[in-house]
């Protein structure tokens, strides 16, 4: 009798131990090397998987092709994310936008593994191809493996179907959210040392009707707007407040010099900033310049050294890949308190960020 008690008692303590863990489950986001493009992936504390972006074609640039998944740079290093992870599928992908350095790796990740909801603003408008030319046929051949799952066109203020989180969309084809978040609102006294309504955005057609979301996890908030710039991105910062504090900002188009206006840095009072930037695609001077002066930033880690002429990366151990011969991640770990921590792919270090 009594090792049978004592046999009941152990079970309990393991089972209240696994139950314990289950509970403290993190929220896990892999920031991709894509060399420039974007592609991030999301494995909620409920092991559901939402992918943001699926980075380049084939070899890797805006006229590469898709071809044998396993040769595709970009879509190997995303299921290697999912390997680390843990996971063997894409719940949810959602795509920003339609260029190439977006919606060019999901034809053969497709291949490498199953994907089950797309989510995205819908068609791409003829005139993109005047300023990103190949974006119509990477569309089309996006639009085809859309095809053979379940297809989201969200609207403005909805939340993605995923457990335990709360997913909201921000921006889409180019509108904003016009009522604040829960948390936000207020003037941001930042716009009025501003030009209204912003920069302009660099590529007007198709980055500016980026589908974004701002992502809640207990009391952690994670904002991905994707390349949004000129004035759908002003206007969720100015003139008031729209998004409110996040803890994490991966900064849109990243880091280019029509996405990092002083304002949108007051009004999301991020205190870590990722730039999912390439060797010479975002990181210009003045964007390095802003980021040191911007308000409440503990951090800015960087997938990639900037080698822009002037540019001022911040430190080694900050940034990801120091050269376009590797292929490391940036790793955040949140848990539901809005405490966190960054671990950095290449030298396995990292840092914890407490609750605020």
């Amino acid at each position: 009798m009594k090792q049978i008690v004592a046999c009941l008692v152990v079970a309990a303590a393991l089972a209240a131990t696994i139950a314990c863990g289950a509970a403290a489950r993190t929220l896990d986001i892999y920031f991709i090397d894509v060399e420039g493009g974007q592609s991030t992936l999301i494995v909620t504390p409920a092991r559901q998987t939402l992918l943001i972006d699926a980075g380049f074609p084939g070899s890797g640039t805006f006229q590469s092709k898709p071809g044998d998944p396993r040769d595709a740079r970009d879509a190997q290093r995303i299921a290697a994310a999912a390997r680390d992870a843990g996971v063997a599928r894409i719940d949810y992908l959602l795509i920003t936008h339609f260029h190439a350095d977006h919606d060019g790796g999901v034809v053969e990740l497709a291949q490498l593994m199953p994907i089950g909801t797309f989510i995205d603003h819908g068609s791409v408008p003829p005139e993109a191809e005047q300023n990103v030319a190949g974006t119509l046929d990477a569309f089309q051949a996006y639009a085809a493996v859309r095809a053979k799952g379940r297809h989201i066109e969200p609207k403005l203020g909805d939340r993605l179907p995923l457990k335990g989180l709360d997913a909201i969309v921000v921006s889409s084809a180019g509108s904003t959210i016009v009522k604040p978040l829960a948390g936000a609102g207020g003037h941001n006294p930042a716009c009025a040392a501003t030009s209204s309504p912003g920069p302009d955005a660099q590529e007007p057609h198709e980055n500016p009707r980026s589908t974004g979301i701002r992502l809640r996890f207990g009391k952690f908030r994670f904002l991905d707007v994707g390349d949004l710039s000129g004035q759908p991105l002003f206007a969720l910062a100015c003139p008031n407040n729209l998004v409110g504090p996040v803890d994490v900002y991966l900064v849109a188009h990243h880091a280019n010099v029509d996405a990092t206006d002083p304002a949108t840095f007051a009004a999301f009072k991020a205190r870590v900033a990722i730039l999912n930037n390439g060797a010479t695609k975002g990181g210009a001077p003045e964007v390095f310049a802003t980021l040191h002066r911007a308000p409440g930033l503990e951090d800015v880690w960087q997938l990639h050294r900037s080698e822009n002429a002037g540019a001022d990366n911040f430190t080694d151990d900050r940034i990801a890949n120091l050269n376009e011969r590797t292929a490391h991640w940036i790793k955040l770990s949140a848990n539901d308190d809005g405490s966190f921590r960054v671990r950095n792919g290449r030298t396995g270090g990292e840092k914890g960020y407490g609750a605020r």
